[in-house]
């Protein structure tokens, strides 16, 4: 059962038009040290370049807004309800629980094919498993938030408050470190939309918008693609717009995703994408605690004369 938040901070939502399961190895380490004070807050990294879209009937995105996190906005109405800025037939797309083998690079394509974009909350855990494609879901010009270190469900009553914090910190470091040292946006989504009000009001003051959702489309529990297109299209077309919850780590949605967006195109849903007005900032301990990490891969930074050495020509 899920549970709504008891305490919701509403920030500024500037809109700008434009034309434009789960973790499965290794187990986490131990809990990290206190969150520190905050430093300054980072400039915002330069959003990479779309490419041209090269289909003329592509889906597209309708319009861009920018997000003021100022006070951890929340958005979603399943359990945020001050801030309704969606128009009639606008959607926005989001994927839970990558980035994973096979299945993230899928939902990358289709996304491509159609011009349109999604904002991605991936598990601290899977980034560092698998960096290199969460780099190409940002190099793609979609935003990318977090979603935990290890997707532990933050409403446990065996996890202490410290723990809590240490989940959605070391997440947020995890995909810093994974995207190559950027900053992913101030965008943070609870496993299974489970808010403690306690952690609603320190993502508050962090200053992190929180994502539920209009509409769910549990893809995790779909047998088939076709499933997934069914209870999506369903709701949608009941509600007229709404924040999409999937996931990217399931092949089901994968493959739905094609003939969805086209369901969507075909009704005449418009894609809204979100990004944030400044960065995340990560905090320096979390980001060390990725660094020390053993099970991370390392680069060595010798030169290539102390590594490479011809010894026969």
């Amino acid at each position: 059962m899920r549970i709504t938040a008891g305490l919701i901070f509403a920030g500024a939502v500037s809109l700008l038009a434009s034309s434009a399961a789960l973790s499965q190895t290794p187990p986490a380490k131990g809990a990290a040290a206190p969150a520190a004070a905050a430093q300054a807050v980072p400039a915002a990294a330069p959003a990479p370049a779309r490419p041209p879209c090269n289909n003329p009937n592509a889906l597209g995105i309708s319009r861009t807004v920018e997000i003021d996190t100022t006070g951890g906005p929340g958005f979603g109405f399943e359990h945020f309800k001050d801030l309704d800025f969606l128009r009639d037939k606008e959607v926005v797309l989001t994927f839970d629980d990558g980035p994973w083998p096979v299945n993230t690079p899928s939902v990358l394509k289709t996304l491509a094919e159609e011009c349109t974009t999604g904002i991605f909350f991936p598990i601290g855990k899977h980034a560092t498993y698998y960096p290199e494609i969460l780099k190409q879901v940002l190099a793609a010009g979609h935003t990318v938030g977090s979603h935990t270190w290890s997707h532990a469900t933050l409403t446990n009553k065996k996890l202490t408050e410290q723990q809590r914090k240490d989940e959605i910190e070391k997440g947020v470091s995890a995909v810093k470190w994974a995207l190559g040292g950027v900053s992913p946006a101030p965008f943070f989504r609870f496993p299974a939309l489970q808010h403690p009000p306690e952690m609603v009001t320190y993502l508050g003051a962090r200053n992190i918008a929180m994502f539920s959702c209009d509409l769910d489309s549990f893809d995790f529990k779909a047998r088939n693609p076709q499933q997934v297109i069914d209870v999506t299209m369903k709701k949608l077309d009941k509600l007229g717009k709404g924040i999409i919850l999937m996931h990217d780590f399931h092949k089901h949605t994968a493959e739905a995703l094609p003939e969805l967006l086209s369901k969507l195109k075909a009704g005449g849903y418009k894609v809204v994408k979100m990004v944030a007005k400044a960065p995340v900032q990560s905090l320096p301990q979390y980001d060390e605690e990725i660094l020390k990490d053993a099970k991370l891969p390392t680069v060595s930074t010798r030169p290539v004369s102390s590594v490479v050495q011809t010894i026969s020509q």
